[in-house]
């Protein structure tokens, strides 16, 4: 009877074990393997390597699994344990996520300074989520036209938008039109849209280079691509699965500053061999463009937001 027992116990061990591995579901608001979806892609990556045993991501998928705009209540909701997103496709839930482009100093900084206390504190209240970490950083955004501009005055211009640039293009008097990423090419074969605004990489993986001509200098603000998690979900882990997704977390926003800047070097060279001309504002014309920028940015934060919009602007914002 000994041996009987034996394997009866080790049976049962090892469905506890296997019992034990939490499964969690993910989307991310960009195309699988593009620029913004790879980082997040290296952390599940090492997730479901370091948490073997414990916990393990299931990936679903990007924008064809979940459109990018119902993101933020679909996390909210639990419909899904985590999500690769920009703030800017959630603010229809929390308006605030919209200040992570105005920041002005590195993750590691505002981890010290309160600025991320503050933001994560909002997204457990408005999204029931947890702010785990920041995998796109140090990326400027850019205007990109097909139509040669010559000062910074986008009257008579119609340019796709997310709400990341709405408050700026509109102020300096460009007619804005928002769509998801994936019907930014049609937009720009048909003529709907004259340009559209995005970060200086990105633009080969949705075939946008091939409608486009001219990129403007300087470049403003700076995309930020985040992995959130359902606070359910995360309250529901035992201490060695969160341990998994933090250091997976930790790891992958270290990398960001350094891995942005090599992959915008090559992405302006790249654009340039592809035929896409710059445009370059400079001296008074540049530091405008970017006050104007900036003081559209924080208006805009501000006025959906009177109360936490200026203490953000205290940890995100450089003297200028």
């Amino acid at each position: 009877m000994k041996p009987i027992l034996l394997g009866t116990s080790v049976l049962l061990l090892a469905n506890a074990a296997m019992a034990q591995v939490v499964t969690l579901k993910a989307v991310t608001a960009f195309t699988e393997n593009t620029t913004y979806s790879r980082p997040f892609e290296r952390f599940i990556n090492r997730v479901n390597e370091d948490g073997k045993g414990l916990i393990r991501i299931n990936y679903i998928g990007g924008p064809k699994a979940l459109p990018p705009f119902e993101i933020g209540n679909a996390l909210k909701g639990g419909v899904i344990d985590i999500a690769n997103s920009a703030g800017a496709f959630y603010t229809n839930v929390m308006p605030e996520a919209d200040a992570w482009k105005l920041t002005e100093r590195p993750m590691s900084e505002l981890r010290h300074n309160g600025g991320y206390d503050a933001m994560a504190s909002i997204y457990s209240q408005k999204m029931n989520a947890i702010f785990l970490a920041r995998l796109v950083d140090n990326n400027p955004f850019h205007l990109y036209v097909n139509k040669p501009i010559f000062t910074a005055d986008l009257a008579g211009l119609k340019l796709r938008i997310t709400p990341v640039y709405r408050d700026f293009f509109q102020a300096l008097g460009g007619t804005v039109v928002q769509t998801a990423p994936g019907e930014v090419y049609t937009a720009l074969e048909r003529g709907v849209v004259d340009g559209y605004g995005w970060p200086i990489t990105g633009i080969f993986d949705l075939g946008w280079n091939e409608k486009t001509k001219y990129r403007v200098d300087p470049g403003f603000y700076t995309a930020e691509v985040s992995v959130l998690v359902n606070k359910n979900s995360w309250d529901r882990l035992n201490d060695g699965q969160k341990n998994v997704l933090r250091k997976a977390a930790e790891r992958g926003e270290a990398e960001a500053v350094a891995l942005f800047a090599e992959e915008s070097e090559k992405e302006i060279k790249r654009q340039a061999a592809a035929g896409i001309q710059t445009i370059k504002f400079e001296g008074a014309v540049a530091d405008a463009y970017l006050a104007k920028a900036y003081q559209a940015g924080w208006d805009g934060i501000i006025h959906q937001s009177p109360v936490t919009g200026p203490k953000l602007n205290e940890f995100f914002s450089k003297a200028r």
